[in-house]
């Protein structure tokens, strides 16, 4: 978080996956109750109903404005990052992204649904919060978590943001973002979750976890046998080699360009992937898109003044 004239810029990267913001990460998964669930933890009081935020999976949508959900995962966001900073009531400027080629259509529409209430007062996690929200900027998803490595990107630059539901690929020659040469594929982490699932049950005739698959994923190993273990890896290796084939399809040349990657699909690639290191960089920081939306908003209020 970070603050201008007693204004908090708060950054939240709505994530197919995860909301993330610069101190916290969250599942994107969230359920509605009439009444106060039995388990309490990560739960949203608005307009009377409860919400258990990280519960249940949210499913694939192009357009986030579609339902109300990435509303209220926005309100929790906010929550959990001022609880960093044992604040509850605050002016806020939001700073969020968007896929780099959905944007330009959807900026406009997606800062209303942010900003649809200016004011707005709700509980989460037993906690009241006021918040009066006084702007919103948006970005392009991927390029803000590399704004500080941009002095250093001579010559020609591939980055490909792999969140959950999206891969974003843009050019960067000599530390300009190429507009022209940049694209969204649906090729997210959670197509190799789908296929991982989909070749248990197809090899072994019984349903998997999720969790357990996503074990495999970030750590190559979970509480399995091997048989299971191996299946999911032969998955999780197919989908990295896709990646580098997708990639390709964009002109991808390590010969030629540096790579440099950004989001959930990095580990895929660090735990299954065969590349040249010195000439492929996997950022870790799963924040790292979120701290860059709120240095990048922070420049931008400054520049007003």
């Amino acid at each position: 978080m970070r603050e201008i004239k007693n204004t908090k810029i708060i950054a939240v990267d709505h994530g197919y996956g995860n909301i993330k913001t610069a101190n916290t990460v969250t599942p994107t998964g969230i359920t509605a109750y009439k009444k106060e669930p039995i388990f309490t933890w990560n739960t949203l009081e608005y307009n009377g109903i409860y919400y258990r935020i990280g519960e249940g999976h949210k499913e694939f949508i192009s357009d986030k404005t579609m339902d109300e959900d990435y509303y209220l995962l926005t309100l929790m966001a906010v929550a959990r990052e001022l609880n960093v900073f044992s604040i509850q009531k605050a002016d806020v400027h939001l700073a969020a992204g968007l896929p780099l080629t959905w944007i330009r259509n959807q900026r406009e529409e997606f800062r209303s649904y942010l900003l649809q209430n200016p004011e707005v007062s709700y509980r989460f996690n037993n906690k009241d919060y006021h918040i009066r929200f006084v702007g919103c900027s948006l970005y392009p998803q991927g390029y803000p978590a590399i704004v500080n490595l941009l002095s250093a990107l001579k010559g020609t630059n591939l980055l490909a943001d792999i969140g959950n539901g999206t891969m974003n690929i843009l050019y960067i020659n000599n530390k300009k973002a190429q507009e022209s040469r940049c694209w969204t594929e649906k090729f997210g982490v959670n197509q190799c979750m789908i296929a991982a699932k989909n070749a248990i049950l197809d090899r072994f005739g019984v349903k998997i976890e999720e969790s357990t698959v996503e074990q495999v994923l970030r750590f190559k190993a979970a509480d399995t046998s091997t048989p299971y273990l191996d299946c999911i890896t032969a998955v999780a290796r197919q989908y990295v080699a896709d990646i580098f084939a997708t990639l390709r399809k964009y002109e991808y040349n390590p010969d030629l360009m540096r790579l440099y990657v950004v989001g959930g699909g990095g580990c895929l690639i660090r735990n299954f992937g065969t590349y040249d290191e010195s000439r492929v960089t996997i950022l870790d920081d799963i924040c790292a898109t979120a701290k860059g939306y709120e240095y990048l908003a922070l420049m931008s209020l400054k520049r007003r003044e």
